[in-house]
């Protein structure tokens, strides 16, 4: 593959997702990740269509100024990585990396006549702002996917290859033994073709990956209060079920339920039940242990599992709670909301069902209401027959 080809293929190539990009969810608006990889596409087939018709424009436009805007590129390729995994600060390193390596390209291209030490510092500039990219997905090796681990090598093995093809250029212009420089030329440009490859083609499956990691938490997890919803608590629930059966320290549940809520909601919108719900749940968290789990049921329906825990220590936990909430003023933008919370407090059984646990939990409920609202009720305990 000589360098026409391989310009034309990969300005033709950006161009197209260029083109792509700009259509995508035409009416939203873009992240910022994604807005900075187009920026770095399109600075990319602009270089490459220059490299394409050199000879034909005027040497800056074909030579370095092509160069720079593929530094450019390449750069803006490996902030777009940084800002996908919430890393915006890359701008404060990586900008100044790349004034200072377009003003060392430069410079060779003043020094050096013949051309080699110009290509063999570009080609370390191209791989070293690749493995930028790389190292912000280094980042997340362990909790990383097969596919981010995969990207990851083989990304850092070809932006060392890229590298060093342009270091060998100047090390053995002759080639060393067998592997001629248009060997060493082909391998380079090879390289260099797969690392845009699967750096475009990467991005494109890491965010989608991304997104449907995102679509699965959202299953599970209620998106206003951050923590599960009925289906993923339930879900963490089920292991505790099966303990039950077994001898050993009980599980106990909290069923809670915010008094009166639906005025709030009557009275100063849902935007401001909403913050009532996240400084509830905030609250509430504080008082429990890093081994409890809240969960929202619904509405204004919280539930709280509390792994080896009696029923009497459950109930103090629960007074707890009754009484966090009921010291919790949440300010309105005309008014301070005062709430309070009723709450239902059971063990898990052995014959327990989860309609059966969830339906003795919301009885003590509504016990609590019954009595007045802003209480506790323990289940009731099953009677022993003599």
């Amino acid at each position: 593959m000589d360098i026409r080809t391989l310009a034309l293929a990969l300005a033709l190539g950006n161009l197209s997702l260029c083109a792509a990009l700009f259509f995508f969810d035409y009416e939203r608006r873009k992240s910022l990740s994604l807005s900075t990889w187009a920026l770095a596409k399109q600075c990319q087939a602009v270089a490459w269509l220059l490299l394409y018709f050199r000879g034909v424009l005027p040497d800056f436009l074909g030579g370095p100024l092509a160069n720079l805007l593929l530094f450019a590129g390449v750069a803006l390729d490996a902030g777009a990585f940084w800002d996908a995994v919430n890393r915006p600060s890359w701008r404060r390193v990586l900008l100044p990396s790349l004034v200072l390596a377009s003003l060392a390209y430069l410079a060779c291209q003043f020094i050096d006549s013949e051309g080699g030490l110009r290509v063999a510092t570009g080609a370390v500039i191209l791989g070293g702002f690749y493995l930028a990219g790389v190292a912000a997905l280094l980042r997340f090796w362990r909790a990383g996917s097969m596919l981010c681990r995969f990207l990851t090598v083989t990304m850092s093995v070809l932006a060392v290859v890229v590298a060093a093809r342009g270091v060998l250029s100047v090390l053995l212009p002759e080639g060393w033994s067998w592997v001629s420089p248009a060997i060493m030329a082909g391998v380079g440009y090879g390289a260099l073709y797969l690392l845009m490859l699967l750096n475009g083609f990467g991005y494109l499956l890491l965010s989608r990956e991304k997104l449907q990691g995102e679509l699965d938490r959202l299953e599970t997890i209620d998106a206003l209060t951050d923590v599960p919803n009925r289906r993923g608590f339930y879900q963490a629930l089920q292991p505790w079920m099966a303990l039950a059966r077994r001898p050993g320290q009980p599980t106990s549940l909290i069923i809670l339920n915010l008094d009166q809520f639906k005025r709030v909601n009557d009275s100063y919108g849902h935007p401001v039940g909403d913050s009532v719900l996240k400084a509830m749940v905030d609250v509430c968290r504080k008082q429990l242990r890093d081994s409890d789990l809240m969960g929202r049921l619904g509405g204004a329906e919280f539930a709280v599992q509390l792994p080896r825990t009696s029923l009497d220590d459950a109930r103090l936990v629960a007074e707890r709670i009754r009484k966090a909430v009921e010291g919790m003023p949440v300010k309105a933008d005309k008014a301070i909301i005062q709430l309070t919370a009723s709450l239902g407090v059971t063990t898990i059984r052995a014959e327990d069902t989860t309609v059966s646990l969830f339906k003795r939990a919301d009885e003590a409920l509504q016990a609590a209401k019954l009595r007045g609202r802003n209480q506790v009720a323990e289940a009731e305990t099953p009677s022993l027959e003599v």
